[in-house]
């Protein structure tokens, strides 16, 4: 698109499927379908292929010289709907690690992927965990130390901290953050 041109993009409109409607400064708008109506497209043209590949094995399978016209025509028909599968393909931007597309050319269920991938992540959690805990303890026995040497200081030390929390609280919650940091979302029902 010409940066010269300002445009304005909104999600929806009236009788809009999942459209992204793009409006440019001379009034014209154009319709790009999002990434689901493409990958359905995909899906859809998928299955045709897999139903043409069917119908190509059963007239290979019970071929004769007089099938040859109906064979070529199915051949015609496989060749034109894997043309149509890539342009189709090329408006999707899907990428599948190549960890999956390993354990598919060994036959193996590609879902263990997504579960050594579930397991690797909870082990590293609990290995966090591990860490937040001990730095936890730390804290808590360091300040019993100091609060048995300097009772004085760890009293000021913390009134500072909870006023200076109250404080971060009261302004997350003027800017409509969580504590956390995240940003709230607003629900649109």
């Amino acid at each position: 698109m010409d940066p010269a041109q300002n445009t304005s993009a909104g999600i929806g409109g009236s009788g809009s499927n999942g459209t992204i409607r793009y409006q440019t400064n001379d009034g014209t708008s154009t319709v790009a379908d999002d990434s689901k109506e493409n990958l359905s497209q995909v899906i859809n043209s998928i299955e045709k292929t897999l139903g043409v590949l069917h119908q190509l094995h059963l007239t290979v399978t019970s071929f004769t010289p007089a099938s040859q016209l109906h064979l070529l025509q199915r051949l015609n028909s496989l060749v034109m709907e894997l043309d149509n599968m890539t342009k189709l393909s090329e408006k999707c931007n899907i990428q599948v690690p190549m960890e999956v597309l390993n354990l598919i050319d060994d036959g193996k269920n590609p879902d263990e992927f997504t579960k050594d991938v579930l397991n690797s992540c909870i082990a590293r959690n609990q290995v966090t965990k591990g860490k937040t805990d001990a730095f936890k303890d730390l804290r808590k026995h360091i300040l019993e130390e100091l609060e048995q040497t300097f009772p004085d200081e760890v009293d000021m030390y913390r009134e500072i901290r909870a006023s200076s929390a109250a404080e971060a609280k009261r302004l997350a919650q003027s800017q409509s953050v969580l504590p956390n940091g995240d940003a709230k979302v607003k629900n649109e029902l």
